[in-house]
């Protein structure tokens, strides 16, 4: 499973849009405000989550993002899948079946652990998440760092 900056900003992101979508779609901004990544990043994850059905937009006014589904039924997988082309734990210079292509020594061992890897991910929802104190924590600084930046 490739465990990238993309991957990880797109749980990221996600996780905030469900813990602060009691009010209706979140917009894209309050997320770049509170997890600190840039606007720009945000819309091409989302585009590409939303592509995959885990989220939907609304536009106009009070317009933003919100869950396609239930956050039991959202697994921390399927949002690394959404974004991330190829689930893989390392790259290979060379793909299986390219002219070129020689099996490494260890290969069996990274597919097994990619594989181990994808089906943890696959048992943890973002609900599960949701009911982490420290993720709770952490969401409340957050939210405190937005409210700084909007009396700025």
């Amino acid at each position: 499973m490739r465990l990238s900056t993309k991957s990880r900003y797109a749980v990221t992101s996600l996780l905030d849009l469900v813990m602060h979508s009691d009010k209706g779609p979140v917009s894209l901004a309050d997320i770049s405000i509170r997890q600190g990544i840039s606007l720009s990043y945000l819309e091409q994850l989302f585009a590409k989550m939303r592509r995959n059905k885990l989220v939907v937009s609304t536009r106009g006014p009070g317009g933003g993002y919100s869950l396609g589904g239930s956050p039991d039924q959202v697994c921390i997988a399927d949002v690394i899948n959404a974004v991330d082309e190829e689930m893989q734990i390392a790259d290979k210079d060379v793909s299986n079946g390219a002219p070129g292509y020689e099996p490494c020594l260890t290969e069996q061992l990274w597919e097994e652990l990619s594989a181990e890897i994808e089906n943890y991910l696959t048992t943890i929802s973002l609900a599960d998440m949701m009911q982490n104190d420290e993720v709770q924590e952490l969401s409340r600084a957050h939210d405190l760092r937005q409210n700084q930046s909007n009396l700025l």
